[in-house]
């Protein structure tokens, strides 16, 4: 099993530490046994834009696969996103992988003008097509040149659709090339399930089986118990559409809080369920969490 890191892009003290703590953990995990980089997307918040983000990664790493875990497509124009997208993958030397998702938030939608009716599975259905067709070379509205570049992965980057659901695995089954999922208890037999689910999905629709991924926040102690107050504290800013006293009864459930054996045996769990990759989300900025996770993996 593949183990990724993701990117500290919605603390709070991100930008009074600097964007070079961005740089500095694309760096260690790019040194690190890591196979992924991942970075999500919101808008109304105070993270970095994704697709401008995905340039200077691109440029901070050399071999370590980047991820959008997730990129919400209704909040874009779909020519211009493929072309992004497109342009990222060149600049990262094929190295992309996009993960697309509905999101949950209207407040992103109403904040760049877009409409909310289309906060559907059916329109990012729609949207992910437009994307595979950029990328495989057709013209739109009316273009006398394709749009470019061209991607340097044939048809384009990967794509995965993130969910937590049973519904949204069966209608991405016809267009998705795996899952970008997330698991709030941390439950691999959970976990499972949802993978049991997208294999048969996949197989219905005569498609070839999924790429099996799942994401979950986590933060290391040395066995004191101080872990859990730093997600629960992250889960505080990053929750915050939410009340207050929601994410605080979320809180001791969500997420892995414990040492760096407890982690290590929970990856082993994840593995054994036949799970591709895990994505790990901080709950901090500090890149000593990486270089700690590191020490862990083979």
């Amino acid at each position: 099993m593949q183990v990724g890191m993701t990117l500290p892009v919605m603390e709070p003290d991100l930008w009074a530490r600097g964007a070079a703590v961005l740089e500095e953990w694309a760096r260690a995990v790019d040194a690190g046994p890591f196979s992924t980089l991942c970075f999500g997307e919101r808008i109304a918040f105070d993270n970095p834009e994704t697709l401008t983000l995905l340039g200077a990664v691109a440029a901070w790493t050399g071999r370590v696969r980047i991820a959008t875990t997730v990129v919400v497509p209704q909040l874009h124009d779909p020519v211009l996103l493929a072309k992004s997208l497109a342009t990222a993958d060149q600049l990262c030397a094929g190295r992309l992988t996009v993960g697309l998702g509905v999101g949950g938030r209207e407040e992103d939608y109403r904040a760049v003008g877009a409409d909310t009716g289309t906060q559907t599975m059916r329109e990012m259905a729609e949207r992910a097509g437009v994307l595979r067709a950029v990328w495989s070379g057709d013209t739109v509205a009316g273009a006398t040149r394709r749009v470019g570049p061209p991607p340097v992965q044939p048809g384009g980057p990967e794509l995965l659709v993130g969910t937590m659901g049973p519904r949204t695995i069966r209608s991405a089954a016809a267009w998705a090339d795996g899952l970008a999922g997330v698991t709030l208890d941390v439950d691999p037999g959970g976990v499972r399930r949802l993978f049991d689910l997208a294999e048969s999905a996949w197989a219905e629709a005569g498609r070839a089986a999924p790429r099996l991924t799942t994401s979950f926040w986590f933060a290391l102690d040395d066995g004191d118990g101080s872990s859990r107050a730093q997600v629960h504290r992250h889960l505080r800013h990053y929750m915050s559409w939410l009340p207050p006293d929601l994410v605080d009864a979320m809180a001791p459930t969500t997420g892995f809080a414990g040492t760096p054996a407890q982690l290590r045996e929970v990856l082993r769990r994840f593995e054994d369920v036949g799970t591709h990759e895990v994505h790990l989300i901080p709950t901090g900025s500090d890149v000593a969490q990486v270089e700690a996770v590191a020490e862990l993996l083979p």
